[in-house]
């Protein structure tokens, strides 16, 4: 799979992102120097926590055939530490459906093993990088 960014014209920083048939904006924040007309690099990596958990979450309940009618998913974020090498998200599911004490330990077994989670915690990512003339 490729994912591609391109800058958007006339713009400090913002980029067009886009993964298959969709695009979104990435923009640095208006400290960073830019426009703030999107998510910068690190809400996008937060966020694709969040949202490995909430869907690892739903398909969990279904496959069980458990009513899971909702779910509201709040990351946190402390990057304080960051510099120091320790970067620290916070997760946080509201599920609402018809569920006993049991199944919400369950579920929350599963999303701790959401994939995002053992990428980011689990697994040695080996990175390339290569800067070419246009």
């Amino acid at each position: 799979m490729t994912i591609q960014l391109q800058r958007i014209e006339g713009t400090p920083m913002a980029q067009r992102l886009t993964i298959r048939s969709h695009e979104w904006v990435v923009d640095g924040t208006a400290a960073e120097g830019g426009d703030d007309t999107g998510p910068n690099p690190h809400d996008l990596y937060d966020a694709a926590l969040g949202g490995c958990k909430a869907l690892t979450l739903l398909w969990y309940a279904r496959r069980k055939g458990w009513d899971v009618q909702d779910v509201r998913t709040v990351v946190e974020r402390d990057a304080s530490q960051e510099r120091s090498g320790t970067y620290r998200l916070a997760t946080r599911l509201q599920v609402q459906g018809d569920l006993s004490d049991a199944q919400i330990a369950e579920l929350q077994a599963a999303i701790g093993k959401c994939p995002v989670h053992k990428l980011m915690t689990q697994v040695t990512t080996e990175i390339t990088t290569v800067v070419e003339r246009a």
